[in-house]
């Protein structure tokens, strides 16, 4: 390989590295799983596979006539599926609740911007990066301004000869802003406990707030559980 050829591999690799390394630093700030340094080396590698592709004829020699073609896209295609698989490992689910959707998202565009280096597309890589750190950010903000609505888990315990009726929870929840769905039951006789489940959901943020104080200050509560969840 001449000096020139390995110069535009190593700025295909640094831009790779860099690009996918400035999303990573965002997920970072943020305290998520998979931050800087993994989508710094997501990148490189998808940049450093591309390279495979692109310089098939530097690496790739056949005697004689024979010559075999390599589609530069059928390996964008086998990064894009297995990427998938690193995005699976930062799903996590905590009860009830999903998290690292946006972060798996993130490595996935990272493998693309990496993509994108390796063939040299600078520009398209560097555009890219910059919308993506900017819908990160900027939809974030959006996020927590715009109304959106809460789902809950709530679980109440009564002493069960001083347990409420199942139509004066759903009133209390329905006088707090919230709509009650999925109602069950549990009675534990042997510690004379009635307990109620059901999932509650409101588009006011203060709701679940509110409910909480009203039933801590009820002296026939035992316990009650509010648990964010998705829906």
């Amino acid at each position: 390989m001449s000096g020139g050829l390995l110069g535009e591999i190593l700025l295909r690799l640094l831009a790779a590295l860099a690009l996918g390394g400035a999303l990573g630093l965002e997920r970072s700030y943020h305290g998520r799983p998979a931050g800087f340094r993994t989508h710094a080396l997501v990148g490189l590698a998808s940049g450093a596979l591309m390279l495979i592709s692109v310089y098939e004829a530097e690496w790739f020699h056949s005697p004689g006539l024979l010559r075999a073609a390599v589609d530069p896209t059928r390996m964008a295609q086998g990064l894009m599926t297995g990427i998938g698989f690193l995005g699976a490992g930062v799903i996590m689910r905590e009860g009830l609740t999903v998290r690292g959707l946006t972060t798996a998202a993130s490595i996935w565009i990272t493998a693309g911007i990496g993509i994108l280096a390796g063939i040299g597309f600078y520009l398209p890589a560097l555009m890219t990066t910059v919308i993506a750190l900017a819908a990160l950010s900027g939809f974030r903000w959006i996020e927590r301004h715009i109304k959106t609505e809460s789902y809950a888990q709530l679980v109440v315990s009564f002493i069960a000869d001083r347990a409420p009726h199942q139509d004066d929870i759903i009133a209390l929840a329905k006088q707090h802003g919230c709509n009650v769905s999925g109602l069950n039951h549990r009675f534990k006789r042997e510690d004379s406990i009635m307990e109620y489940g059901m999932t509650v959901h409101s588009i006011d943020r203060t709701a679940f707030p509110r409910l909480s104080d009203t039933l801590r200050k009820r002296e026939d509560v035992l316990e009650f559980r509010i648990a964010l969840t998705g829906d």
